[in-house]
């Protein structure tokens, strides 16, 4: 049995200085160090996807992040671990709690998963690192997992069981209150949505030119590349739900403005996105949820986008500002109000669904992808 604290001021003197996760009762004396120190944020996301994805982000602007989870939520961190952490070559510490493990009593939704927990991990080459059993293990334990990391480039994992962690009390401070947002519907001048392209194209002109750009999965990152290609472009090609919280981990990190475009389709699969960001409320990430109601790129089938108020939501989740709009003219204004605003903004655009002929897809490497723009946010070590 380790003290927590102790555990996370070695790990912070080997680099690790960003923390988030979703909770869970074996991993409480880690949280609860974690949320009672301001020297490394801790972020609490609302699904262990998210909070991969938010480390990625803070990965990309120069932090080297732990991410904790119960071993139950490595279902949600499915997806942007093979298809985000995997391709892009983002190295995490992961801190997996093992409910249900063979040898322990435990609650029936935790067998099936305690048991294949390690095989899970083996399967998706996340290696796994032993859990110091105590505090002179610590150390060694801390090297093994940063030489690893390095080396490979790709997330860790320590598996931490029920007793490996002495108990630890809580001295999280109260959240600020946050006043309401606001909200608009900007009625442009009653013209036809713009194509998504055009749409792009007019926030590239509008908003700042030093900002970090996150395109999520499908059409969108492929319209972004085809407009232009720059280092300050990052094309998320899998992980769909996953680009507002890399932008949220982005915007924690570093001062630079950052624009996330996003999808209807993308923004509903991770709807508790927004509510961390309104939490957070970074001043300078301006998130652009482009809406053709549409999957488009798997042919066309309808969200349920139509019967969403995504500015609503927005708002209700403390976003400062939040924007609605039907056209190009409309969505001009709505770039200059954003541009204009202390962050969170969200940007609600309504889009035409028509299809570009011939559309081709990013021809940088995910990893080559990911290099550049932790270049250009100056996080490179």
């Amino acid at each position: 049995m380790i003290d927590a604290a102790d555990f996370l001021e070695q790990a912070r003197g080997r680099g690790v200085d960003f923390v988030t996760g979703v909770p869970c009762s074996f991993l409480t004396p880690l949280i609860n160090a974690a949320a009672s120190d301001p020297r490394a944020p801790w972020v609490v996301a609302t699904s262990e996807g998210e909070a991969v994805a938010i480390a990625a982000g803070a990965w990309f602007a120069g932090r080297l992040p732990l991410v904790l989870m119960q071993n139950s939520g490595l279902g949600n961190a499915v997806n942007p671990l093979t298809s985000l952490n995997w391709p892009f070559r983002i190295p995490v510490l992961l801190a997996v709690s093992r409910r249900g493990a063979p040898d322990i009593k435990d609650e029936p939704q935790h067998e099936l998963m305690g048991a294949i927990t390690p095989d899970l991990l083996d399967l998706m080459r996340v290696p796994r690192v032993p859990f110091p059993a105590e505090a002179a293990g610590i150390g060694p334990a801390l090297d093994a997992a940063a030489a690893g990391l390095a080396a490979t480039r790709q997330p860790h994992a320590f598996v931490v069981g029920k007793d490996d962690l002495a108990p630890s009390g809580l001295d999280e401070p109260a959240a600020p209150p946050r006043p309401p947002g606001r909200r608009a519907d900007l009625p442009g001048d009653g013209g036809l949505p713009p194509s998504r392209m055009t749409a792009l194209a007019l926030a590239l002109d509008r908003l700042p030119s030093d900002a970090a750009v996150v395109a999520t999965t499908g059409y969108c990152g492929r319209e972004l590349f085809t407009l232009r290609d720059e280092p300050r472009f990052l094309y998320l090609v899998g992980a769909m739900g996953a680009a507002s919280a890399v932008g949220l981990g982005i915007a924690l990190c570093t001062p630079r403005p950052v624009i996330v475009f996003d999808g209807d389709g993308a923004a509903l699969m991770k709807l508790g996105n927004l509510a961390t960001i309104g939490a957070r409320a970074p001043d300078t990430l301006i998130h652009i949820v482009f809406d053709n109601e549409r999957h488009a790129s798997t042919g066309g089938q309808r969200t349920v986008s139509p019967g969403i108020d995504f500015a609503g939501i927005a708002q209700a989740c403390g976003y400062r500002l939040a924007l609605s709009c039907r056209d190009q003219a409309g969505f001009a204004a709505a770039l200059d109000a954003a541009a204009g605003a202390r962050g969170p903004v969200l940007v609600h655009a309504k889009v035409s669904a028509d299809p570009v002929p011939g559309l081709g897809r990013p021809t940088v490497a995910p990893s080559a992808v990911a290099d550049r723009f932790r270049a250009f946010l100056g996080g490179s070590r």
